[in-house]
């Protein structure tokens, strides 16, 4: 058996194996007595990718995934691993190796035993089962752990372990669910490197379901957004949050302020807008609108604007300037969190501003300020028939949510 490392037709050079497998589901429906789980759903994932399914309880991502290891069979569609349809097919015939929340190992057995199981259930020769645990343990960074019982292992190393028996078979598609749900928060960033280095230097194709939208922006290739059993938005981390769809996707990759706006005026690839609220001269703007773009646009739309692309203070030539007052500011560590009353735009705003002692030591409550953005930061949110998908801007902020990784101050 060529394992993925070797050179070999099995290898990675730089990317993808060369016999990695593309992963397909073509219009894939499964309901539940009266709940429709999923939605004639089509997901291609590339060799060598790795895709998160993103979104709240209930949403079907957790159902896809079921999906596709064989533990629920669809109603309607198909599950195609490398062109073959594989819908019918039990689990074990599937070729995939899969990781769990609570990682699933035998505590009877030790490590070595543990990441050879599945070489020794498929008939593989002791002496290569010890090769390939061997090979295994300086993958995952734990050398000289074979003999060790699980007990004796942290949860960071009972995860790689978890990773390295899923991955020994050289499975054709990886399948992780919740990974890092069971890790406290310094071991869960931690995991994440590990695993995005372990699955690149593997060039396996892989998915992956998290309701965690930090962990999906730092390990994915492409995240995917899943409401109601419908993706709404699939894309680039940083394409996906910076230009989010609707607001659902807006409200659920961080938090983001949500201006209903009317339209004035627009053309093939803008609109202008201003926004309704109850001061004198209302928000005037011009925003652009992408190519991808499939939505109409009404006398009344919303538009979205991340609270890090918010200026306090620091206006710009052909920026948007109004002036509001600081009704609440937290710091966090690393920025200044702020909730400002801004007439010019209705509802109050969000900003976050990088935490610098030489440069900004904080606005204070009461604290009148000039507030600023461009309008190039501006998305026009296509009409979605999703509920909102977290508390409002004003709740986050109540709450104390942590930004997301992609919302540093820029």
């Amino acid at each position: 058996m060529n394992h993925p490392m070797q050179t070999s037709a099995g290898s990675t050079v730089g990317g993808a194996r060369a016999d990695a497998k593309r992963l397909l589901l073509d219009g894939v429906s499964k309901r539940y007595g009266n709940v429709l789980a999923l939605d004639a759903l089509t997901l291609a994932v590339e060799p060598g990718e790795l895709v998160s399914l993103l979104g709240p309880s209930g949403c079907g991502k957790t159902t896809t995934l079921r999906l596709i290891a064989g533990f629920e069979f669809p109603d309607a569609g198909s599950v195609r691993i490398g062109g073959n349809d594989v819908s019918a097919l039990p689990p074990n015939k599937r070729g995939l190796g899969m990781v769990f929340q609570n990682y699933s190992l035998f505590p009877h057995l030790t490590v070595g035993e543990n990441i050879g199981f599945g070489l020794r259930m498929a008939g593989v020769k002791r002496g290569d089962i010890a090769v390939q645990v061997k090979r295994m343990l300086d993958l995952i960074r734990l050398p000289g752990y074979c003999d060790r019982r699980i007990e004796q292992l942290s949860g960071g190393q009972q995860q790689r372990v978890a990773l390295a028996r899923a991955i020994v078979n050289d499975p054709s598609v990886l399948l992780l669910d919740e990974p890092l749900g069971a890790l406290d928060k310094n071991l869960r960033e931690g995991m994440q490197f590990e695993i995005r280095r372990m699955q690149q230097d593997l060039g396996i194709t892989s998915v992956m379901v998290t309701h965690d939208q930090e962990e999906a922006m730092t390990m994915s290739d492409r995240v995917v957004v899943i409401s109601h059993g419908r993706i709404l938005q699939s894309g680039a981390p940083r394409e996906v949050y910076d230009r989010p769809r609707n607001r659902f996707v807006a409200e659920f990759l961080g938090t983001a302020n949500v201006i209903d706006c009317r339209v004035t005026a627009r053309d093939e690839r803008s609109v202008s807008v201003a926004a309704l609220s109850t001061a004198d001269a209302p928000t005037a703007m011009t925003l652009g609108i992408g190519s991808d773009f499939d939505g109409e646009l009404p006398g009344v739309l919303q538009v979205a604007l991340r609270p890090e692309k918010v200026a306090i203070d620091a206006p710009r030539p052909g920026h948007v300037q109004l002036r509001g007052r600081i009704v609440q500011h937290v710091f966090r560590g690393a920025q200044h969190s702020y909730e400002i009353d801004v007439p010019g735009l209705g509802p109050r705003v969000y900003a976050y501003q990088q935490a610098s002692s030489s440069e900004h030591v904080g606005h204070s409550r009461g604290e009148a300020v000039t507030v600023s953005f461009s309008p190039n930061d501006v998305v026009v949110l296509e009409a979605d028939d999703a509920p909102p998908a977290a508390p409002h801007a004003s709740e986050a902020f109540a709450t104390q949510r942590a930004p997301l990784a992609g919302e540093g101050a820029r």
